[in-house]
């Protein structure tokens, strides 16, 4: 569980720091002129700037961390303590930024906080079943859908474009949750030819392509409902229907209310899936 929340710490910082470095990078051509949600571009002239390498650099740290919870703790405790890095872009955002939050908001990091507590005491170990050959190729699918996705995004109508996008990173990242658990081993026969090896690369690959454009374009909010709806839910079923992660015994409920109120807070919370533009903004309780 520690390493889950300390995940959540290095992503939630990390978004403070990319999306200040995307909005920075700007369009570099015309929106009209974009018909791809996927802008490789826009991800070539973020990486020159230096936060969002730093952000990169603590999106490594915060990835090693997720590994190790995975493989220790449910898929579902895992996913909302990863939503929850949306709590602590609000907390770092107020402290770095400026950046003012209503009652209301500083109410939702509670929440957040309160729903991962109860999760703590609810989740039980990791699941002991194997995922299925047919599972691991239908993550390597859904990474490709992913793509798909960014590819058309594009051609949809702003707030529609942004909730691709964000569904679609979200999708990306959940990917990469439940091929982290369908990985056999370590060996190089497995990391080679792996099914699941290759979900996760492409999974993860995509789902930073998609979530850089989201950043940068669009409604910041509905991207970030999107992203944080992905990243949870579908990965949480995978793991209790397929890979049989399981509760404490009697406390099934609590775990359900816990995740519920998780996500829910983060979804309270979607407007920090962005940072202002500028390091010195000052923005007003619910705005963007």
């Amino acid at each position: 569980m520690l390493c889950a929340l300390g995940a959540s710490v290095c992503f939630g910082t990390a978004t403070v720091l990319q999306a200040i470095a995307a909005r920075a990078a700007g369009p570099g051509t015309e929106p009209s002129k974009t018909a791809s949600g996927v802008d490789a571009a826009l991800f070539l002239r973020a990486v020159r700037e230096w936060r969002y390498l730093a952000g990169l650099a603590l999106d490594g740290v915060g990835f090693v961390l997720q590994i190790a919870a995975l493989r220790s703790l449910p898929i579902y405790t895992v996913g909302a303590a990863l939503a929850a890095s949306l709590a602590v872009t609000a907390v770092v955002a107020a402290w770095l930024l400026g950046v003012r939050l209503s009652g209301i908001e500083w109410g939702a990091v509670a929440v957040v906080c309160a729903g991962l507590a109860m999760l703590g005491l609810a989740s039980g170990e990791e699941g002991d079943r194997a995922g299925s050959t047919a599972l691991k190729y239908a993550m390597l699918g859904t990474a490709f859908a992913v793509l798909l996705v960014g590819a058309l995004a594009g051609r949809l109508p702003g707030r529609g474009r942004a909730l691709a996008l964000g569904l679609g990173a979200g999708f990306g990242f959940g990917v990469v949750e439940v091929s982290v658990r369908l990985i056999d081993g370590l060996t190089p026969s497995v990391l080679l030819t792996g099914p699941a090896v290759y979900a996760l690369l492409l999974g993860g690959g995509a789902a930073f392509l998609l979530l850089t454009s989201a950043l940068q374009r669009g409604s910041v909010t509905t991207a970030t409902a999107g992203l944080v709806v992905g990243e949870t839910v579908g990965p949480a079923v995978v793991g209790v229907v397929w890979l049989g992660d399981r509760t404490r015994e009697g406390l099934a409920w609590l775990a359900v209310l816990g995740f519920a109120v998780a996500v829910a807070g983060a979804l309270a919370l979607a407007r920090f899936g962005e940072a202002p533009a500028d390091d010195g903004a000052k923005a007003e309780p619910g705005t963007l």
